[in-house]
C-alpha cells in the first residue's frame, strides 16, 4: 500500500524551488554524485538459480531501503533528516553492509522495498517508500545502481540469505491531472460562489470518483470524459511513465479517486488516494507488459520472490495471467520455486484468501465477497476463454494465482484483538479452521510446491499499520515488552512464513505513516537489547524444532473466557505432521494481562496427541521445567500472564538455545 498520500497538491514556487535543487530528467539523474542508472538495456542478464528448499523454512525481514542503512553516501541527495515523509539516505549498500546484523538475529529472507525509479516528490512527501513507479524498467537512483542491486543479491545468496522484491501493478505515480475545465493547466479551484449552488471544491490532480470517467465541463455544463495531461516536470519526475505503452491515456481507467473501498467499481477502477494513476488490467497489452517488465527484474538479479502491492485492486484474471506467465518464463531460465505473495489490507479472511484459490473467480465473485448481490457472470469457461484471447499460441491458464497473502485477518484478530487486547482466545480457532475453507488447499502448479492455506505470511505490523508498541503507549514499560515478546512468539511459531518488520527487534513504536518508518541506524543496530535478544532466541528455536516450520497444526485449547476463570487468556496448539519428520511441538500461551491461567476448566484438561507417558521439557523455561502426559491423554501446565510454554518431547529438546 503506498506511503503518505498527499492532500494538496505541489505549487509552482515550490516547483522551482525543487528545479534549483536538483534536475531530474525522464531518463537521468543530474544531481551531485549521481549517475544515470539505466541499464537493464544493456546486457545485464545473470544466471538464474533456486535458493529455496521450502519457503516454510525461511523467515522474512522486511526492509524499507531508504530507512534501513545508509552505505553509499554519494546517492544522497534531497535528504532531510528532520522529516520523516523525505528521503532519509538508506541504500542496497547499505543492506550489504549489515547482513551481518542480519544474520546474527536469525533472518533468512530479505523483503526490499520497490526498486524501481519513483516520482520524486509529490505534496512535500517523497516516493522513498517506492509505490509511486515513474519508470518500471529502470532503478531507483537514491538507492544505488544495478550493479549494487546485483550484489546485494549475490551477497544474500552467499550467506543462504533469500530476497524478495516489492511490486506493483495496480498503478502508476502522479503521472497525470485531467483537465476538467479544459483550459490545459492543472488547477485546483472552488467551484460556484455558494448562492444557488453550493461551493464545491475540485482538484484535477486527485478528483473524486466517477463512474462514468471522470467528467470535463464549460459555463454551459458537462463536455465528456476529461482529457488527460500528463505531466512534464522533471525536477520532481513528473513526466510521463515508462515503458512507453503507459504513456498511452488508453490504458488508464481514468475515473478518479476510489473514496468507497467496498464499492467494487472503485476498488477494482479508482485511482488510488494520493493521485496514483489505475491502470486497466483487464488489457492484454497491460497484462503483459508486467509480465515482461518484472520478469526481466528477476533475469536481471536473480531475485527469488515478489511481494506484491495492491493485489485486492486488481482483477483476478490478472493474477491468474501474470502468475502462470511469469513462472513458465523464469522455469524455461531455471528459476523454479519462485515465491510471489500479496498484500490484500482487508480483515475478511474470505477475500484475502480468494486471491489464492484456483477456481475461476471474476468480477462478480468480488462483489459478492464485498457483500452485494449480483447475478451470477460468466461461468468458468466463457471466463477463461475470454482471457485465453490474450495468449492465442500460450499454454492454456488455469485457475492457479499467488501462492500466499499477508495474513491481515490474523492481525486483526489474533495480534491485535487478542495479544494486544486481551480478548477471547476461541476467535482464534474459528479463524484458522476457516481457512482450509477460505484459502487454496493445493499448491500452484509450477510454484512453491505448498498449498496457500498451509503457508500464510504472519506478521505483526508493517509499514502501513501502526507499530505493536505504539497501540500499548498508555502501558506500563514491563506490561508493553512482554506483550511484544509474546505476539513475537506467536507469530513465529504459528504454521505458516513470518515476517517481522525492520526495527521491531529494536523495539520501535512509531505511529501511523510515517512515523513507523524510523530510520534504523539511529539504533547503532545494537544486538544486546532484550528484544533482539528474544528475537534472535525465538527464530534460533523455530529452526531447531522442524515441527514449527513444516509441522501441520491441531488446537488444543481455546477459550471464551478473558475473566477470572481458570483458562482465561489461555491458547495452545499442536505442531506436527509428516513434513516436520516427526517432530513434535506443544505451544501454550497466555494472553491474560491479569493472572497466571491453566490449560484446565472444570475438571477438564487438555487433550494433547503425544502419547501417555511422554515427557515434555519446556524449552522456554530457564529451569527445564518438565511435565508428563497423564494416562488420559492430558497436559495440565499454569502459564504466567503474557507469557507461554514451549512444549517438546524430552528425547527431541535442545538444550543451550
Amino acid at each position: 500500500m503506498s506511503s503518505t498520500m498527499a492532500r494538496t497538491r505541489i505549487n509552482h514556487a515550490l516547483h522551482r524551488a525543487l528545479r534549483a535543487a536538483v534536475s531530474l530528467a525522464p531518463l537521468a539523474v543530474l544531481a551531485p554524485g549521481c549517475a544515470d542508472f539505466r541499464e537493464l538495456d544493456q546486457s545485464t542478464e545473470v544466471e538464474l538459480s533456486v535458493h529455496v528448499d521450502d519457503w516454510r523454512d525461511e523467515v522474512i525481514y522486511q526492509i524499507l531501503v531508504d530507512r534501513f542503512a545508509n552505505g553509499d553516501r554519494g546517492n544522497d541527495y534531497l535528504v532531510n533528516h528532520d522529516d520523516l515523509a523525505r528521503y532519509q539516505g538508506g541504500d542496497w549498500q547499505g543492506i550489504i553492509d549489515r547482513m551481518g546484523y542480519l544474520e546474527e538475529l536469525g533472518v533468512t529472507t530479505l523483503w526490499i522495498s520497490p526498486v524501481v525509479r519513483n516520482v520524486e516528490t509529490d505534496a512535500n512527501v517523497d516516493g522513498y517508500h517506492g509505490y509511486w513507479a515513474q519508470d518500471f524498467g529502470d532503478v531507483n537512483p537514491h538507492f544505488g545502481s544495478l550493479a549494487t542491486l546485483q550484489e546485494l543479491v549475490r551477497e544474500a545468496h552467499r550467506r543462504d540469505m533469500k530476497v524478495i522484491i516489492d511490486i506493483v501493478t495496480n498503478h502508476v505515480g502522479q503521472a497525470f491531472f485531467y483537465d476538467m475545465n479544459l483550459n490545459g493547466v492543472p488547477d485546483i479551484n472552488l467551484q460556484n460562489n455558494g448562492g444557488a449552488m453550493p461551493v464545491r471544491h475540485y482538484t484535477e490532480y486527485d478528483p473524486d470518483f466517477d463512474p462514468r470517467r471522470i467528467q470535463a465541463f464549460t459555463s454551459l455544463g458537462e463536455a465528456g470524459p476529461a482529457p488527460i495531461i500528463f505531466q512534464y516536470d522533471p525536477a520532481t519526475n513528473h513526466v510521463p511513465p515508462r515503458p512507453a505503452l503507459f504513456e498511452d491515456p488508453a490504458v488508464y481507467n481514468r475515473k478518479g479517486r476510489t473514496y468507497d473501498f467496498d464499492d467494487p467499481d472503485q476498488l477494482l477502477h479508482g485511482d488510488f488516494p494520493g493521485g496514483l494513476k489505475d491502470l486497466d488490467t483487464k488489457r492484454c497489452d497491460v497484462k503483459q507488459e508486467f509480465v515482461d517488465v518484472y520478469a526481466k527484474w528477476i533475469e536481471s538479479t536473480n531475485a527469488d520472490g515478489y511481494r506484491i502491492d495492491t493485489i485486492k485492486h486488481v482483477e483476478y484474471e490478472f493474477w491468474r495471467f501474470f502468475t502462470q506467465r511469469l513462472r513458465q518464463r523464469l522455469a524455461e531460465q531455471g528459476k523454479t520455486n519462485f515465491l510471489m505473495f500479496g498484500e490484500v489490507f482487508d480483515g475478511r479472511d474470505d477475500l484475502l484468501g480468494s486471491f489464492t484459490k484456483h477456481e475461476i473467480l471474476g468480477d462478480n465473485d468480488l462483489i459478492r465477497l464485498l457483500g452485494r448481490t449480483i447475478d451470477d457472470g460468466p461461468t468458468d469457461e466463457e471466463q477463461i476463454a475470454v482471457e485465453q484471447e490474450c495468449v492465442p499460441d500460450g499454454e492454456p491458464l488455469t485457475g492457479d494465482q499467488i501462492d500466499s497473502v499477508f495474513y491481515f485477518s490474523q492481525h486483526f484478530q489474533a495480534v491485535r484483538d487478542v495479544f494486544a487486547s486481551a480478548q477471547s482466545t476461541d476467535r482464534i480457532q474459528a479463524l484458522w479452521q476457516s481457512r482450509y475453507t477460505n484459502w487454496g488447499t493445493e499448491p500452484n502448479a509450477m510454484g512453491i510446491g505448498v498449498a496457500p492455506a498451509d503457508m500464510p505470511i504472519n506478521f505483526i505490523d508493517n509499514h502501513d499499520v501502526s507499530r505493536f508498541l505504539f497501540n500499548l503507549r498508555d502501558r506500563p514499560a514491563e506490561v508493553r515488552q512482554a506483550l511484544l515478546h509474546n505476539a513475537l512468539l506467536f507469530v513465529n511459531t504459528a504454521q505458516g512464513v513470518p515476517c517481522l518488520y525492520y526495527g521491531t527487534e529494536q523495539a520501535f513504536e512509531g505511529g501511523n505513516d510515517p512515523a513507523n518508518r524510523e530510520r534504523l541506524w539511529d539504533t547503532g543496530f545494537d544486538t544486546t537489547g532484550p528484544t533482539f535478544q528474544w528475537t534472535k532466541r525465538v527464530l534460533a528455536l523455530r529452526a531447531a524444532y522442524p515441527a514449527l516450520r513444516r509441522g501441520g497444526t491441531n488446537v488444543a485449547w481455546s477459550t471464551t473466557h478473558t475473566g477470572d476463570e481458570s483458562d482465561a487468556g489461555i491458547f495452545a496448539f499442536e505442531r506436527f505432521g509428516s513434513d516436520s519428520g516427526g517432530s513434535y511441538v506443544i505451544m501454550v500461551f497466555n494472553t491474560n494481562q491479569v493472572h497466571a491461567s491453566s490449560t484446565s476448566f472444570e475438571g477438564t484438561g487438555m487433550a494433547v496427541s503425544a502419547p501417555p507417558g511422554t515427557v515434555l521439557i519446556d524449552a522456554l523455561s530457564p529451569e527445564q521445567a518438565s511435565y508428563m502426559v497423564a494416562s488420559d491423554g492430558t497436559v495440565d501446565l499454569v502459564v504466567e500472564p503474557m507469557k507461554a510454554a514451549m512444549l517438546v518431547p524430552d528425547t527431541e529438546f535442545e538444550p543451550g538455545i
